[in-house]
């Protein structure tokens, strides 16, 4: 009887539409959540224009700050207790690896999250980042909704668990471009990327990038923006100058 009367409670509570948020919501967070204003907020994109009673915007911004905070204290508090030989420098560079905002983006699209996007903006016409954007905003809805505890158990599901190996991330380089600098800085070599405008035949705006250690071009890459085609040259870069590179 206690069962069929919660359900029948939660029926009479939510309209078909909240209902169905609700399911969905749950779902992914493996508990219910108690207020769905949060959630419903957290999925709230800048060009609804929507005010709160006081004049505030209403959208999933502040909650992205909120949940890029919840996130990082999980993971931090993670890597302490499981690589206790690391220090500040290495434990900052681990965190920066599984919080990394390809990884977030990730996340975001194997949730998919972006159909509960509420927006006046096609989806079609978002960046990638609006997905990891929204997976923060979703954590940080869930510590207003249901605090710390239950946040930390959604990253431990859905980030900690299946995607933290502490020694597979070790060996993953997140970004080649800082990799070769630190190499150059460290080998005391001069390097320098050298930009220009590199345009297609349809129009479409491309940059070329020219990669060259002590005078010499090691890699060039062309990209639709600047810091891809650098990022794909450094790339180049690393793989024709990877034995040297990897010595310790």
């Amino acid at each position: 009887m206690s069962i069929l009367k919660k359900i029948f409670t939660k029926s009479r509570s939510l309209n078909l539409e909240d209902g169905i948020f609700f399911d969905s919501i749950q779902a992914i967070l493996g508990f219910a959540p108690k207020n769905l204003d949060h959630y419903k907020k957290a999925f709230t994109h800048r060009s609804t224009s929507k005010l709160n009673s006081e004049g505030h915007p209403i959208n999933y911004e502040r909650l992205e700050f909120l949940g890029d905070a919840m996130l990082s204290s999980v993971i931090a508090a993670h890597l302490f207790n499981k690589a206790p030989h690391g220090d500040e420098g290495y434990l900052t560079k681990m965190r920066s690896k599984i919080v990394s905002r390809e990884h977030l983006n990730e996340l975001g699209k194997d949730l998919n999250l972006i159909r509960f996007i509420e927006s006046k903006v096609p989806v079609q016409h978002f960046g990638e980042n609006i997905h990891g954007n929204i997976f923060e905003s979703l954590i940080g809805a869930i510590y207003l909704d249901r605090g710390y505890i239950y946040c930390e158990k959604f990253i431990q599901k859905r980030v900690i668990i299946p995607y933290v190996d502490i020694s597979r991330l070790e060996g993953k380089v997140i970004s080649y471009k800082s990799l070769v600098i630190e190499w150059c800085q460290k080998e005391k070599k001069v390097f320098h990327y050298d930009i220009f405008e590199d345009n297609g035949i349809d129009g479409t705006r491309f940059f070329g990038v020219k990669l060259s250690i002590d005078g010499k071009v090691i890699a060039k890459a062309r990209a639709t923006s600047k810091k891809k085609a650098e990022e794909k040259a450094s790339q180049r870069t690393y793989f024709a100058l990877q034995e040297k590179m990897d010595k310790k």
